[in-house]
């Protein structure tokens, strides 16, 4: 699998530097898919746009996910396997929104009371000042929460998975034995918490995971069900309703005209 390159955030790394960075980037490679979260620090994320607009580049591609920090560690780990098919850039680049519909992604929490990017009902809130309460949430594709021990679950995915489990301060007995059992999961994988996940969810506290589909082959064949076009705009192959990398939208399908048959 080909690697990632990390791009450090303004405070690690200066823009002359961040521009020479893109720019081998973009000389190596042709084109550059840069996937951020949602809750990315503002200042980082306009490093991303001060650096296309100075090298004035339609081939950088600014990918916004609202996965949380595992999910969207698996995503990344996902693009970079597709990147050695036969898939062109925009379309590798339009398969970010479509393929993070298949990863279940949340964590084991022992508290929401800070979690201020899900809907979280009071009485949750209020349940997480009492000790020894644990809830399981489910961020995407569709928020969830559940009280752990109680008779709700997570609603999880109906293919096969494999399981990736970060553990922070929480034991995660839980997420690899019940919550794997009724996702039926085919494999589990132990992964190191991404930096981001403790401001993610509003706490130290937690086990995060992430299901998604293991198979390459699998993932290839989702992206090529979906119907392609050609950008009007730059050209490239794209899959979606919008080009990923000069933000062209696709225009609406022409309704087809018959001409009216002569008559007798």
């Amino acid at each position: 699998t080909p690697p990632a390159h990390i791009l450090p955030p303004p405070g690690e790394q200066s823009l002359e530097d961040a521009l020479s960075a893109m720019r081998m980037l973009l000389d190596q490679h042709g084109y550059v898919i840069a996937l951020y979260g949602a809750a990315v620090d503002p200042t980082a994320r306009q490093r991303l746009h001060t650096v296309r607009s100075v090298l004035e580049s339609d081939r950088v591609a600014l990918v916004r996910s609202d996965l949380p920090p595992l999910g969207l560690a698996v995503l990344v780990r996902q693009l970079r396997q597709l990147s050695t098919a036969d898939l062109s850039p925009g379309v590798l680049a339009g398969a970010v929104r479509l393929l993070a519909h298949y990863v279940h992604a949340g964590a084991l929490l022992g508290s929401v009371a800070r979690l201020g990017r899900l809907p979280v009902p009071l009485r949750a809130q209020a349940r997480s000042w009492l000790p020894g309460g644990r809830f399981g949430v489910l961020a995407a594709p569709v928020p969830q929460l559940v009280r752990v021990g109680g008779e709700a679950t997570l609603e999880g995915p109906g293919y096969a998975t494999r399981l990736t489990v970060a553990t922070g301060q929480l034991n995660g007995d839980w997420v690899t034995g019940e919550l794997a059992d009724q996702w039926r999961v085919a494999s589990l994988e132990p992964a190191t918490a991404p930096p981001e996940s403790s401001r993610w969810w509003g706490t130290g506290r937690f086990v995060e995971f992430a299901a998604a589909i293991p198979d390459v082959s699998m993932l290839y064949q989702i992206v090529c069900s979906v119907r392609r076009s050609t950008c009007h705009w730059c050209g490239l192959e794209l899959i979606g309703d919008r080009c990923v990398f000069c933000q062209a939208p696709v225009p609406p399908a022409r309704p087809a005209v018959t001409a009216p048959r002569a008559g007798g």
